[in-house]
């Protein structure tokens, strides 16, 4: 890394004062590949920070207000050394050189003034428009909260997708994987979902959080395009750890979102917190524990490569109402090879996650987005996380959406069909094509419940099965001019009653005649 990557690093680490009394100096043994390992520091932590003391005949104090510190990161703990990532230049490291321990872990500012702002893993901003006022300092990692201290998942977190909000439903406070093959629609779905935030209430819109781990920086700048044409960076933080940055970083960055995302929750508001994705932070930390000798296990990973997404994902979480009610809603995404979920990351983020939104590539190339797999895809929250509204109109769509897909597949065998049969299938076509939805293009919950009340209640029945999305879209444009009254009363009361769903079946019924 270079010196100013180093200068970030120190401005990140809170109170660069050792405990009184704890002075603890080591020295190293070798050092090589970025990796210096120390003795001595028999009392120092994961995740602690130690200074390199290049002229130690001076004090710890004099060694910090030099502006070419170097600084490592402890990761690995033995029996009579630690291994530590240098966070620098590791030509400087030499054999025999002192360190010492800052009994300190790495720390990152945190606050309401990184709203709408681009940063690095250590809250530095990439945006070009000027420093960020901190409201506090957190470390990067911290233990999740216990059972005591949380309440069950209550309440919806609208994603603006028909097919996600009616048959996969995500809870405030929930872990909800988002997995498939590359070019599935993973990142298209988290965009739309912190997009659709703007139909919440500023009151109870949740502060999003998009972690990009191992991407492009052309793509995370073509994202925070279009969240900024949407209006919804105002209330987004955007963490980039781009392929080009050192492993250590792309490591770390999840962790500092959910840094990030406690903040708010410890505030009493509720965050969502996306994390694109593991796979790749697992593949930088693989990177790391072969430089740190860890022993590779299955695919090379090394057999703690479970508890880093675990301790990651536990810090998701609804608090009680003792602690605030604050939510952290975490979105991780995880990269399969050929729809392989049996794979080893795969199959550890889906034993960790309550519940997974598997996208298949056939239903994406024929056209349908979300390319949701109703059979594999699940939730583990469940109509805890829809409102009484979605509950009434939704319950049928998931059965009939199954039932179809089977039908379809047996359908290739057959040639002739019995009258039945065929109007299932068609009536499922025409529910897939209903939820079908195109990248950037969330729907308001409200609206969502009225077209799916169509659907499910044969109002689309008599209309070609090319012509429904047309029809659908329509529909929404002539429920926003004449059924707004209808519209208001479902946002309003979260509910379909008796009175909304006559004047909604009389403003449907206006529409398709």
């Amino acid at each position: 890394m270079d010196d100013k990557l180093i200068q970030k690093i120190i401005d990140k680490i809170e109170h660069f004062t050792p405990t009184s009394g704890n002075k603890e100096v080591g020295s190293v043994i070798t050092v090589g590949d970025g990796v210096a390992e120390i003795e001595g520091l028999s009392g120092a932590i994961m995740s602690e920070m130690v200074l390199f003391l290049e002229n130690d005949n001076k004090s710890l104090e004099e060694n910090l207000k030099n502006k070419k510190q170097l600084f490592g990161l402890v990761l690995n703990l033995e029996e009579r050394s630690v291994r530590v990532i240098i966070l620098g230049d590791s030509s400087r490291v030499k054999e025999g050189m002192k360190v010492e321990r800052l009994h300190k872990v790495l720390s990152i500012p945190v606050g309401e003034g990184f709203l709408g702002r681009v940063v690095n893993t250590l809250g530095e901003p990439l945006d070009g428009k000027g420093p960020i006022k901190e409201s506090a300092v957190y470390p990067i990692e911290r233990d999740a909260y216990g059972v005591i201290d949380r309440q069950s998942v209550n309440t919806p977190l609208h994603t603006g997708l028909k097919a996600i909000d009616g048959m996969v439903p995500i809870g405030r406070g929930q872990r909800e994987l988002i997995i498939g093959d590359r070019g599935s629609g993973k990142t298209a779905i988290a965009i739309d979902a912190i997009i659709n935030q703007k139909h919440e209430e500023e009151s109870n819109r949740p502060i999003c959080i998009y972690v990009a781990i191992g991407q492009k920086e052309s793509k995370t700048a073509r994202l925070v395009k279009e969240l900024e044409e949407k209006g919804a960076l105002q209330y987004s933080i955007i963490i980039s750890a781009g392929a080009s940055n050192p492993a250590a970083l792309q490591f770390l960055a999840p962790y500092a979102g959910a840094t990030m995302g406690e903040y708010f929750m410890e505030k009493g508001k509720d965050a969502l917190v996306i994390y694109d994705d593991l796979s790749k932070q697992a593949v930088a930390y693989r990177q790391l524990a072969l430089i740190l000798r860890r022993p590779p296990g299955r695919e090379a990973y090394p057999g703690d490569v479970f508890y880093l997404h675990s301790r990651l994902l536990e810090r998701a979480a609804k608090l009680s109402k003792e602690k605030g009610g604050g939510s952290l809603t975490a979105l991780p995404i995880i990269e399969t090879q050929e729809g392989d979920v049996s794979a080893y990351i795969p199959t550890n983020v889906i034993s960790i996650t309550d519940g997974q939104i598997y996208l298949d590539m056939d239903l994406f190339n024929k056209g349908l987005k979300p390319a949701i797999n109703v059979g594999i895809s699940v939730t583990r929250v469940g109509s805890a996380a829809q409102t009484k509204a979605m509950k009434k109109v939704a319950a049928k769509i998931r059965l009939e959406l199954a039932q179809f897909r089977e039908l379809e597949a047996f359908m290739q065998f057959s040639q002739d069909l019995d009258a039945e049969t065929k109007a299932r299938i068609d009536k499922g076509r025409r529910l897939s094509e209903i939820l079908t939805q195109y990248k950037l293009e969330p729907v308001p919950f409200e609206t969502q419940v009225a077209v799916i009340y169509a659907g499910v209640s044969g109002y689309f029945d008599k209309t070609p099965i090319e012509e429904v999305r047309d029809t659908e879209k329509n529909l929404q444009m002539h429920l926003e001019s004449r059924g707004k009254d209808v519209l208001k009363a479902i946002r309003e009361t979260r509910d379909l009653s008796a009175e909304t769903e006559t004047a909604l079946k009389a403003t449907l019924t206006q529409f398709f005649s």
